[in-house]
């Protein structure tokens, strides 16, 4: 499996964290996760593969999420405490205005 990249927290502008949450879909992810770490395959979003694949790299990129390998699947988590250090009360902000899901 190949290496996974994730930004250092201290690059990520807070546009392109902001960005990366205004997608609907987005959200959804974020939300689940909140929940605690899964794969994609226990995600249960609306989306095809490729999308959600689409919409993880995305939050992956702009500092949102980690992922580690762990057999053939990837785990997913939030990086709270790098988000709340860099930007707080942030991802508290948006994962109230979203709700549960």
């Amino acid at each position: 499996m190949a290496t996974i990249h994730h930004p250092d927290i201290d690059s990520v502008p807070l546009s392109a964290l902001l960005a990366a949450l205004s997608d609907p879909t987005r959200l959804e992810i974020v939300g689940k996760l909140a929940a605690g770490p899964c794969s994609c395959a226990e995600m249960d979003i609306d989306a095809s593969k490729s999308a959600l694949s689409h919409h993880v790299k995305v939050l992956r990129q702009a500092g949102v999420i980690h992922q580690r390998a762990e057999g053939t699947m990837r785990i997913t988590t939030i990086r709270r405490n790098e988000l709340d250090a860099r930007f707080p009360g942030l991802l508290d902000s948006v994962l109230n205005a979203t709700g549960p899901k």
